[in-house]
């Protein structure tokens, strides 16, 4: 059944990449231009990574594995969809940036990549990315495979406290879920996040998006995620919240801050909307 979810998974994100990069206008020339689409969030727990073999889990459409390679790294990206993939492999190509994309499902990447033996200085996942893990133990015991003695693990990651609520702060799931929830299918969120989540400057691209293949969610609280790694093997070096979140606008009302962040309303308390882990090898 899991596979059978992520394959679900895979058709619904080949669908979405394409209308998220139709508002992110011509990526190639931000990127000639020195552009990056990292944050000081994943920069600060990342540490220095100049000239080392970084790998990137869930990498998408490979703006911030773009990103990561010129600072140094030799990027290896992996994603579950054909299409981002695809698209990661030519903005590559066209930006002049070299970085290595491969397409499969991670938990099988994993496995193949372990018994190949290849390993990494640093492992890295961002944004969105946790909740398409059908087995989070499975996920922690490939990131340790991979990850070479003195390496480190990086992920930031929305904070799973927001995703009590719905888009009108009122609250609505429970925090302790156990089964797959089905979703009509990844949305726009590039749209629904406007200028936080363009390069430069929001293009209006495909309008009115509607899904056509459903996605199944998984619901992973940070217990689950550090238990999970320290069962792998890692050490918890940092655990850290922020109190806004990077890029996305996924609720009513948001308040705009320096550097493409976001805020709860002023008529709401301070609530954490990401966090941050950093674990070694």
């Amino acid at each position: 059944m899991p596979h059978e979810m992520h394959e679900a998974n895979r058709r619904s994100w080949n669908a979405a990449t394409v209308a998220h990069n139709s508002h992110k206008g011509d990526q190639a020339d931000f990127f000639r231009k020195g552009g990056s689409t990292l944050y000081d969030e994943e920069l600060t727990l990342l540490g220095d990574i100049a000239g080392m073999d970084l790998l990137h889990l869930q990498c998408n459409a490979g703006q911030d594995s773009l990103s990561l390679a010129t600072l140094g790294a030799r990027v290896t990206g992996v994603d579950i969809s054909d299409e981002a993939i695809g698209f990661a492999s030519r903005l590559s190509d066209e930006s002049g940036i070299p970085a290595r994309f491969e397409r499969e499902d991670l938990f099988e990447w994993f496995e193949r990549a372990a018994g190949d033996g290849r390993t990494f200085d640093r492992v890295f996942a961002s944004y969105g990315t946790i909740c398409w893990l059908s087995n989070i133990d499975t996920w922690a015991r490939g990131i340790s495979s991979v990850l070479r003695p003195g390496g480190r693990f990086v992920l930031v990651e929305f904070h799973p406290y927001a995703m009590v609520f719905n888009e009108q702060w009122q609250p609505h799931y429970d925090y302790f879920r156990s089964e797959p929830i089905r979703e009509s299918g990844v949305g726009d969120y590039v749209a629904e996040s406007g200028d936080g989540l363009a390069l430069e400057g929001y293009q209006a691209g495909v309008e009115n998006f509607v899904n056509p293949h459903p996605c199944f969610e998984f619901y992973w609280g940070i217990g689950d995620v550090v238990s999970a790694l320290i069962r792998a093997g890692l050490t918890l070096d940092r655990l850290v919240e922020y109190p806004y979140s990077n890029g996305w606008r996924g609720f009513e009302g948001m308040r705009a801050l320096d550097g493409k962040r976001w805020r709860p309303p002023e008529t709401m308390p301070s609530i954490p909307l990401m966090y941050g882990v950093a674990a070694s090898k």
